[in-house]
């Protein structure tokens, strides 16, 4: 079909898949009953989030490693990464007794340190150094030069793709009836080139949907301008998913198999981690909860068709649920932040409590000093509303008792300061 020499063949891909039996999860394909409801469609989700270290990185990273020679098992191998590809990259090294040393950033939290360690044990050693991903890149490139190890990329390498791509055949082998929109978060563009060049081989007609999160659109960005591109600035909340520049190989396989690339807020994205653990106590991490937070975009589309969304990975580091819970409420209209003038005479705050405030609104941020040299003093103010349209009421009633103020919301660079 493809005689791009990057295309990954059913022949790899079903290799992959036999080295892979006895170390990965086949993991489970279920129905969505809520999702399904919601959407007035069959959504079935790909728990990657329950495989043995509990993203879908090991396959990849076992897939290559399985295949180094004698000799370079004994040189050893390096990675760089903050992530699920440092477990997947440890475990391998476990099961294959072949050691290996990982660069981190000297940011990673230590839950995930302590992950990596957990799965490597004493085959593995871990090297924290930089603020980015990228400085640990460069340096664990650099020890591979110096040293002769062989460096296991996270995405971009033909044998990594092939056993991501593994996760397409599972999908298949669990579906009954034709599947048609696939659902695939993309980082660098491994998981979604191995899995949509093994669809479009065995499953043509399903609609391939590479999912982005809006603050890192590199994928998008690449297709757009036909060739790859370095995004200087992204936002790096969706850390297993924020990547500034996706492979060369992942990015030539991607623009043939992709039918289209949807970008999510993160804001959305929050929203829905927060539901799919209230609802169905799925503990995801953002770039896990990106397929699913993708189906809003086609709910007209959907509607009545079987649909799979990937999800990758539920790495997620309890420490940033307030965060999150802080991002969703922003993205839905509900949190609100101004920078109010209060006139500065006895009672001022008392009248905003009593008059301007609704019945259920909320403060849940307030800072005020008072200047005796002046006459009005600012406060800044954090408001949570019970449903997006109390804010205008809201803003009404400021306005209407004198109060003087400033929106924050749509002021990232001042509200990041004062927050």
């Amino acid at each position: 079909m493809h005689t791009d020499k990057y295309f990954p063949h059913l022949e790899d891909i079903t290799r992959a898949k036999i080295r892979l039996k006895d170390v990965t999860h086949h993991t489970p394909l279920q129905k969505n009953l809520n999702l399904s409801e919601e959407f007035a469609a069959n959504i079935f989700l790909k728990r990657e989030d329950l495989q043995v270290v509990r993203s879908y990185k090991l396959r990849g990273a076992y897939n290559k490693m399985a295949q180094l020679s004698e000799e370079d098992r004994k040189k050893g191998v390096v990675c760089a990464s903050a992530g699920n590809h440092a477990q997947g990259f440890a475990y391998s090294c476990r099961e294959l007794d072949i050691l290996g040393k990982i660069y981190m950033p000297a940011t990673t939290p230590k839950q995930k340190i302590t992950q990596v360690e957990m799965f490597g044990k004493d085959k593995v050693v871990v090297e924290l150094s930089g603020d980015t991903y990228d400085d640990s890149y460069k340096l664990a490139m650099e020890d591979s030069q110096k040293t002769g190890m062989v460096f296991i990329h996270p995405f971009d390498d033909q044998e990594i793709i092939e056993g991501q791509a593994t996760v397409g055949t599972e999908i298949l082998e669990d579906t009954k009836g034709q599947i048609d929109y696939l659902f695939i978060p993309i980082g660098g563009g491994g998981l979604a080139a191995g899995v949509g060049a093994y669809f479009k081989q065995v499953s043509p007609s399903t609609k391939i949907i590479g999912v982005e999160p809006a603050g890192a659109p590199s994928m998008l960005k690449s297709i757009e301008a036909g060739k790859v591109l370095r995004l200087e600035n992204i936002d790096k909340f969706v850390d297993g998913a924020a990547v500034q520049q996706v492979g060369d190989i992942t990015f030539e396989v991607c623009k043939v198999v992709l039918d289209k690339v949807q970008l999510v807020p993160e804001g959305k994205i929050c929203t829905k981690i927060l539901e799919l653990y209230n609802r169905n106590a799925i503990v995801i991490e953002p770039a896990g909860a990106l397929s699913i937070a993708a189906l809003d975009f086609f709910r007209d589309e959907i509607k009545g068709k079987n649909v799979v969304c990937i999800v990758s990975g539920s790495n997620n580091d309890i420490t940033r649920t307030e965060e999150i819970k802080e991002r969703s409420l922003l993205y839905e209209g509900l949190k609100h932040y101004f920078i109010v003038r209060f006139p500065q005479r006895a009672g001022a705050l008392r009248t905003f409590v009593d008059v301007v405030l609704g019945p259920k609104d909320d403060i849940t941020h307030f800072e005020y000093s008072k200047k005796t040299n002046r006459e009005k003093g600012p406060a800044v103010i954090g408001i949570e509303v019970q449903k997006k349209e109390d804010f205008n009421g809201l803003v009404q009633r400021m306005e209407e008792n004198g109060f003087i103020f400033e929106y924050l919301n749509d002021r990232p660079d001042l509200f990041q300061f004062l927050i």
